[in-house]
């Protein structure tokens, strides 16, 4: 067993602080932007390089409205209203992911439409990086100390500051998962195959391996017997099973 002293800040230059959790933000959105940017010049998405960069500006955006709105609106919304300042305080962690999903799905419909390009293409190319910068937010809350699992005897529980006993390092399962499902998609980028292939997998997979992980993931909110999560988990995995149905009945 280990006990979680990591440092959350990386630097501290006077007021100004640089975390662990934003800079694997920041390291995802480079990842996420390479893989895109090498997309477009493979002609594998209709954008130009201008229209990529207008593109990703949208996709931060919404991702981190999304994300916070879920936060606030589904996990946490009691402490935000006793503290609404902390609503901006992105810094301090506190970001969903499938309120970010929802965020950038949104962003990449309408640009979609407004530069007449393939939808399902789009996601297709941005879904394969975003599991592996899944991965990278997840060590963030671990480095946060921050959704950590329930009370375990394991040899591998870890004791965070805030938390009594031995806790599932239960972020480094999900950052695994994450990087299991990067690699499936990553390895079979370049067979052709229907738009939609890849996001039907990873809306698949990543809610089935998130609600098992739940199990063992301290609760934040509870929902009769399942955790928020895993509530929003099911929608997520039917929309996945209904467009991989969808595309091969069209194939």
């Amino acid at each position: 067993m280990w006990v979680h002293n990591l440092n959350p800040i990386l630097l501290s230059l006077g007021p100004l602080e640089i975390r662990w959790y934003g800079l694997m933000y920041v390291l995802s959105f480079i990842i996420v932007y390479i893989y895109a940017r090498a997309a477009v010049k493979h002609k594998k998405l209709n954008l130009s390089l201008k229209e990529l960069d207008d593109l990703m500006i949208w996709l931060v955006a919404a991702l981190i409205i999304g994300a916070r709105l879920f936060e606030v609106v589904f996990y946490n919304h009691s402490y935000y209203l006793a503290n609404p300042s902390e609503i901006i305080a992105i810094w301090h962690g506190g970001l969903s992911f499938h309120g970010g999903l929802v965020g950038v799905l949104i962003a990449g419909y309408v640009f979609s439409k407004k530069k007449k390009v393939n939808f399902l293409q789009l996601c297709d190319v941005f879904v394969v990086p975003l599991a592996l910068a899944q991965a990278l937010g997840r060590i963030g809350n671990f480095i946060n100390g921050e959704l950590y699992g329930r009370i375990t005897s394991l040899p591998w529980g870890v004791k965070f500051s805030s938390a009594e006993g031995f806790r599932h390092p239960s972020q480094l399962y999900e950052a695994a998962y994450d990087v299991l499902i990067f690699g499936f998609l990553f390895f079979q980028r370049n067979k052709k195959k229907p738009h939609g292939y890849f996001v039907a997998w990873f809306l698949m997979l990543y809610p089935f391996f998130r609600f098992l992980t739940e199990f063992v993931r301290e609760p934040e909110v509870m929902i009769g017997p399942l955790t928020m999560g895993q509530c929003l988990n099911i929608p997520m995995f039917i929309l996945g099973v209904y467009l991989l149905y969808r595309i091969k009945k069209l194939k």
